[in-house]
């Protein structure tokens, strides 16, 4: 389709609920086999979807604020600065208008932010390419792996669903709102550059084909220009606001994240994290595997280009894939970072929704069930750091 058409579409929405009930279904698997394996673990499963990792340093800046850091034996500092804020002021939100927790308000944006980023997938995907289509997207994104954390008081879902919204506000033509929707996820993770980096392509590609059909309206040009320089204001805003705190200026984000070892070198870290598993057996196994998985996203970025996705997801889901495999640390939470990276489920989405519906159902449902086990013995486990 093109972006003319993609312009001029109907809006689908009747598809929707069904679409969100499965996603829902499969969420509850999921947490339905956490609660099982970490019953026979002796664990308690609202603790490992609350109050472990990233999730305690969230649950710290909505009850205290900013200002929090740990140093490390080996001389690096810790601090909660590089935690986004928007997660934390929902939480404090929460906490104040409700009887809930901060952590347990963690878990409800999380799953009301779940839902909001499958019914924006389902939007995006039915918008261009139909209905039938975008169910299997939204089932995609739920059986992912790494679906539990769909689930957690982390970010991802609450990014996703503002992500989805955004891109699916500038295919739409609605510039004002996308920008808005950008600000906020800038607030929410740094990965909110990619949306932004959506927004402004599709506006300056808009902007060139109004100069060459010199159709455009005074009035639509304003609106588009408005929402291009909302756009990057929370990510600008945050990380001004953490430099001015640190006193490293334009810099002082960077400095805070060099502090959790983690930055950004093309991929080279993560290259030698890969080779040094073949060193040995059976951590080789584990290198083909991780070979394997970067392969499969390369695959599905050059096939997103080639099936012609709109120019916005191609650079949304470009740089979310950059962003998370070119970081120089935390290797073990990559699958996690390319969980907002829903456009790259879209070729495998057309794919199932070409197939019979009880064929595509069947596969959906194991993969489900596989998911579900995985996540809940992995989140048992090493889980997301």
């Amino acid at each position: 389709m093109t972006d003319l058409a993609l312009r001029t579409a109907p809006t689908r929405t009747e598809g929707r609920l069904p679409a969100l009930l499965g996603y829902a279904a499969v969420r509850a698997l999921g947490l339905l086999a956490l609660a099982l394996v970490s019953g026979a673990r002796g664990a308690d499963p609202r603790t490992l979807l609350s109050a472990r990792w990233d999730s305690l340093w969230y649950t710290r800046v909505a009850e205290l604020g900013y200002g929090y850091e740990v140093r490390l034996p080996n001389g690096d500092v810790h601090s909660d600065l590089a935690f986004f804020p928007l997660l934390p002021w929902l939480e404090r939100l929460g906490a104040a208008l409700t009887p809930l927790s901060s952590a347990d308000t963690g878990l409800l944006v999380s799953a009301l932010a779940s839902l909001a980023a499958a019914a924006g997938i389902h939007a995006v995907t039915a918008h261009v390419y139909g209905d039938r289509a975008a169910l299997c997207a939204v089932l995609l994104w739920a059986v992912l792996p790494v679906g539990i954390v769909q689930s957690m008081a982390y970010s991802e879902s609450l990014f996703t669903a503002l992500a989805a919204w955004s891109l699916y506000a500038v295919l739409t033509g609605r510039w004002v709102g996308a920008g808005v929707l950008a600000l906020l996820a800038g607030l929410t993770r740094p990965v909110g550059l990619a949306v932004v980096a959506a927004v402004w392509a599709a506006a300056v590609r808009e902007h060139l084909r109004e100069r060459r059909e010199a159709g455009a309206g005074l009035r639509a040009g304003a609106a588009r220009l408005l929402g291009v320089v909302l756009a990057p204001l929370g990510t600008a805003g945050y990380v001004l606001w953490v430099g001015h705190r640190t006193g490293g200026g334009l810099f002082g984000y960077l400095d805070v994240q060099a502090g959790w070892r983690n930055g950004f070198d093309g991929g080279y870290a993560f290259a030698r994290f890969v080779g040094a598993k073949f060193a040995s057996f059976p951590s080789a196994l584990a290198g083909l595997g991780l070979l394997a998985g970067v392969a499969l996203v390369v695959w599905l970025c050059v096939t997103c280009v080639r099936q012609r996705q709109p120019l916005p997801l191609l650079v949304y889901a470009g740089a979310v894939t950059a962003l998370a495999l070119c970081a120089s640390s935390y290797f073990g939470s990559k699958p996690r970072l390319l969980l907002p990276a829903f456009p790259l489920l879209l070729p495998l989405a057309r794919a199932l929704a070409g197939w019979r519906p009880r064929r595509s159902a069947a596969v959906l449902g194991v993969v489900a069930v596989a998911s579900a086990v995985y996540g809940a013995v992995w989140l048992n486990g090493s889980g997301p750091p």
